[in-house]
């Protein structure tokens, strides 16, 4: 009896809490309306008007006619735009809890389930730790000399006058530096095979997702499946030598949870991926802006030879590696750096998804809804940045206002790499002012998206040593 009677308190309570949250919605929503904006076609919404024309413009237009937070609906999705620092702090700081990140499963597949960008949580906490552990400023101070080695060498590779794609040849260079963050010094045939198959994987990433045999998406999934035997491999030598190293793979592998749990293969080839994603197209981008900016801005580019010229004569014109105190006293280069990931904006905007319903400045933004903070569109604002589409590191002289710059995103899924992203591109603007030439071809004011921006065409240029006529 007691039973029975224990079961149908619980039903009327739950029937209760039931009546009381159906009514509390229905209440948000008589108080509360949808942003302002189109949804466009059926289903197919606005996709291609978005994937028509530059989405610089498409967002800048609905802006303009909506204001800082306006609904559309995108590749089969409801979405809410923010355009203002204080709304993607909401989303993605005071109020991060509301909204997971979202991503295709097409493009979850291919990077692994278990990358730390895919989670919220306790899970999401521990993998952020670890990589910004191998990513420390202690860890980066040595890194110094080996990534100096490598720009160097990617870019004696350039010289000649022949024309090159310089994003591409970028993307080789970026590959490199991540792994010697996450491996250290990589034997040889293990590179390889790496590089191989990533670059099949990196290729389908952005394809259509069908499995059909002969499909690039379907040469993906085959490669990533080799890539997890290969990193299997390389964790299992590991294992064997019980090495200790400090390296992104070093960390993961000697870390436990507070229950004393490891991280299984899967989760460590996974997180591997993940990085190499994170670092490779992004920081390649941001690096080919900085070759195009610096060209298009003679002056700005005496003042950076000046600068790193300073550096390369107290270094016996050279004959010693640069150091990591160099690397951290370079004022109007690390301006020239902050300029270009403001005006190039690779992260244009990112994708959160409302696990609830959310009122926000008088707004609903329903369960389930995509929410996008548009970076790009903050950091083209006048109101925070004068004349933002002026190339100006100047502006720099004074820290902008908060939340304006946020070109790694913000909260807790701010890019953990953002340090190593912007002393990979120190280096390398080194060695290139100091030591080369180059010139654009063809046109230098398009931007195509891949999904990044970049010059069209990868910014095609040659290079010749600075000496030589």
């Amino acid at each position: 009896m007691v039973g029975i009677l224990v079961y149908v308190l619980i039903f009327v309570l739950s029937l209760l809490l039931f009546i009381t949250k159906r009514k509390g919605m229905k209440e948000l929503y008589k108080r509360v309306e949808l942003p302002p904006g189109s949804m466009g076609w059926p289903y197919i919404g606005e996709t291609l008007q978005l994937y028509s024309r530059d989405p610089n413009v498409f967002f800048a237009d609905k802006q303009k006619r909506y204001g800082e937070i306006f609904k559309s609906h995108i590749l089969g999705c409801p979405c809410v735009m923010l355009a203002s620092p204080e709304a993607a702090r909401f989303v993605l700081v005071t109020q991060a809890q509301l909204f997971k990140p979202t991503y295709p499963k097409s493009k979850e597949h291919l990077i692994g389930p278990s990358a730390l960008f895919f989670h919220q949580g306790d899970y999401h906490m521990r993998l952020r730790k670890l990589v910004q552990g191998s990513l420390s400023l202690d860890a980066l101070r040595n890194l110094v000399v080996d990534i100096s080695a490598l720009a160097a060498s990617a870019l004696d590779s350039w010289i000649g006058g022949h024309v090159i794609n310089t994003f591409q040849e970028l993307k080789k260079f970026s590959f490199e530096v991540g792994i010697l963050a996450i491996f250290g010094h990589l034997e040889i045939h293990y590179k390889e095979e790496l590089k191989k198959n990533y670059r099949i994987v990196d290729k389908g990433y952005n394809s259509f997702p069908t499995s059909l045999p002969g499909t690039t998406y379907r040469k993906a999934q085959t490669a990533r499946e080799r890539l997890s035997k290969i990193l299997s491999d390389i964790i299992s030598e590991r294992k064997e030598k019980r090495l200790l190293e400090k390296d992104l793979l070093g960390c993961l592998l000697n870390s436990k949870d507070e229950k004393g749990q490891v991280l299984t293969d899967d989760q460590i080839a996974d997180n591997i991926i993940g990085v190499l994603f994170a670092a490779q197209d992004t920081t390649a981008s941001s690096l080919t802006w900085i070759v195009k900016y610096l060209h298009d801005n003679p002056k700005l580019l005496e003042a950076v030879k000046a600068e790193q010229k300073e550096i390369y004569k107290m270094n016996g014109e050279g004959s010693q590696p640069l150091s990591w105190n160099q690397t951290r006293n370079m004022p109007f280069t690390s301006k020239i750096v902050l300029e270009s990931l403001r005006m190039a904006s690779i992260i244009s905007f990112t994708f959160r998804e409302a696990v609830a319903d959310v009122e926000y400045n008088g707004y609903l933004i329903p369960k389930g809804w995509k929410v996008m903070p548009l970076f790009r569109n903050i950091h083209h604002n006048p109101e925070y940045f004068s004349d933002p589409h002026n190339f100006d590191p100047s502006r720099f002289e004074v820290a902008p206002k908060p939340n304006t710059f946020v070109p790694f995103g913000s909260g807790v899924h701010v890019c953990p790499g953002n340090e190593f992203a912007k002393l990979e591109m120190l280096i390398i603007t080194h060695h290139l002012t100091t030591k080369f030439r180059w010139e654009v071809v063809g046109s230098q004011n398009e931007i195509q998206y891949g999904p990044f921006p970049v010059p069209l065409n990868g910014l095609p240029a040659r290079f010749w040593k600075a000496q030589d006529n």
